[in-house]
């Protein structure tokens, strides 16, 4: 037991990074964006999703998705990362939590992630059982520099703030 005073919001941050691979598509934010390559990963790759997970979990002190979903397990490859963020999901309603807002950066150079942002922020929204104006994502290069300005990766950064279920 804790002897750190209740306050009804928690933050948490989260960031993913994988390396683009073969492929014809990836999957961002729970939708599949057709692409020159694929990434390397052991479950789908989802960089918005993972990120979005570390955020959630962090949040509550949880640890990492990792270590809840770890790579040397066979049972997530290939893995629909919607199933990730469903169970950490479930994990905040059993403690009395849940997303009050999520905000999300994907960084990458190509592909655009502009013409999909709304599709994402849907499905990520339908995934939390939130409203759509409590998801946001957004975009941005590093102007060329670094793995993702080579194009070698993509990366994402997510930050939530839960609150108490009323």
């Amino acid at each position: 037991m804790s002897n750190t005073p209740f306050v009804p919001v928690r933050i948490g941050t989260g960031f993913d990074v994988h390396a683009f691979g073969p492929g014809d598509q990836l999957m961002i934010g729970g939708v599949p964006v057709a692409h020159s390559c694929g990434v390397l990963a052991h479950s789908d790759g989802d960089v918005v999703l993972h990120a979005l997970c570390d955020a959630m979990l962090g949040a509550l002190a949880l640890g990492d998705i990792g270590q809840h979903f770890p790579p040397t397990d066979e049972r997530w490859k290939g893995a629909d990362s919607m199933a990730f963020l469903t169970h950490c999901n479930q994990l905040l309603a059993a403690r009395g939590w849940r997303v009050g807002n999520a905000d999300i950066t994907v960084i990458c150079e190509r592909p655009k992630v502009g013409p999909h942002a709304l599709a994402m922020r849907e499905r990520i929204a339908q995934g939390l059982g939130i409203g759509l104006d409590c998801v946001s994502v957004k975009a941005t290069t590093t102007e060329k520099l670094g793995f993702t300005g080579r194009g070698e990766g993509i990366a994402a950064q997510a930050a939530v703030l839960l609150v108490v279920q009323p």
